[in-house]
């Protein structure tokens, strides 16, 4: 399919936007028998978060890490009524395969007991980090993130030989500290013709978001002025990847004396056929942007028409909702 001032008509909708090397490693270091390690940690601030109790132990036959997340304990209520609907989701870092539990609604001590199973050989332990996040569900928004854990050194209770049953401090967070990828693309700005295109190239290491460790990523560009969208289009859906490849130039029209009123918002999603279209990561570009996002604008407009291709990280933060623009605009 070539893709110019790219437009996936009918045939596909984003049901999002409807309406609405290592040394010798010695576990008789830390052999123990089961064991439930209190951790005296503060959490940030004064914010009290509840702790978790989860088990660890690790399979030698399979090769795997099995972790059961069994209850957590005085969560912060998150909704109106004093409670909220809690739920976790739990990474084996650097690798961005996620598990989820079940939401468990209207609780504040919820028990869990659910257990996965994380593939990783036994010597790649002592690097590898395990990351818990509890999210409080909300079915009409954004969920909230009450809180997370993060376990740097797993043999520094056990050997994992035998279960290892552990409780946590859960830590204050706004948004998760798991990386969520990058995304490549250039930008391109004819004055003459007003014209402004955006390549997507490719992306890199995205989260995966399916329980099959892989996600089905397409990308979301937003045209902004004055806090409202003006137009927003998207790239083909890639299946099954963590690194897809795109080369599909979007294309707005902008005027020169409208470049610094507007923004490009760009999200990379995850393509659910059935539920709902999952934000992987965001990122904001323009003359009133952040870092490298500014930046890339800027080097855009001091060498009109020539690409300029960057690598940008994307970020958990979702852009906000931002109503359709219906009111006269210089930007076409």
């Amino acid at each position: 399919m070539q893709v110019c001032s790219l437009d996936l008509g009918n045939d596909y909708v984003d049901k999002d936007d409807k309406p609405t090397g290592l040394g010798r490693i010695q576990p008789e270091l830390y052999q123990q028998k089961a064991q439930e390690s209190e951790d005296s940690s503060k959490n940030s601030g004064d914010k009290n978060c509840g702790r978790i109790n989860f088990s660890l132990k690790y399979d030698y036959e399979n090769e795997c890490l099995l972790v059961n997340i069994l209850r957590a304990v005085d969560l912060p209520a998150k909704d109106l009524c004093g409670t909220s609907d809690p739920y976790v989701k739990v990474y084996l870092l650097p690798d961005r395969k996620k598990f989820q539990t079940r939401v468990h609604r209207k609780m504040l001590n919820p028990t869990f007991n659910e257990s996965f199973q994380f593939p990783v050989a036994y010597d790649e332990l002592p690097v590898r980090k395990l990351h818990m996040s509890v999210f409080d569900f909300d079915r009409f928004s954004r969920h909230d993130m009450i809180g997370e854990v993060e376990l740097d050194n797993l043999f520094e209770l056990s050997d994992l030989s035998r279960e290892t049953n552990i409780w946590r401090d859960i830590q204050y967070a706004t948004s998760e500290s798991v990386d969520l990828g990058e995304i490549m693309f250039s930008l391109c700005y004819l004055p003459t013709a007003g014209r402004l295109t955006l390549t997507v190239i490719k992306c890199r290491n995205l989260k995966a978001m399916d329980i099959t460790g892989y996600s089905d990523p397409y990308v979301k560009v937003s045209l902004i002025c004055d806090g409202r969208r003006l137009k927003k289009k998207k790239t083909s859906i890639k299946k099954n990847t963590l690194n897809p490849t795109y080369n599909e130039a979007i294309i707005f029209d902008i005027p020169p004396d409208s470049m610094d009123h507007v923004s490009l918002h760009i999200s990379v999603m995850d393509y659910d056929l059935v539920g709902h279209n999952e934000i992987i990561g965001v990122m904001r570009l323009g003359c009133h942007a952040e870092g490298l996002g500014r930046d890339h604008w800027n080097e855009m407009l001091a060498y009109p028409r020539k690409p300029i291709a960057h690598w940008h990280p994307l970020l958990e933060q979702p852009v906000p909702d931002l109503a359709q623009s219906s009111f006269p605009s210089t930007v076409p």
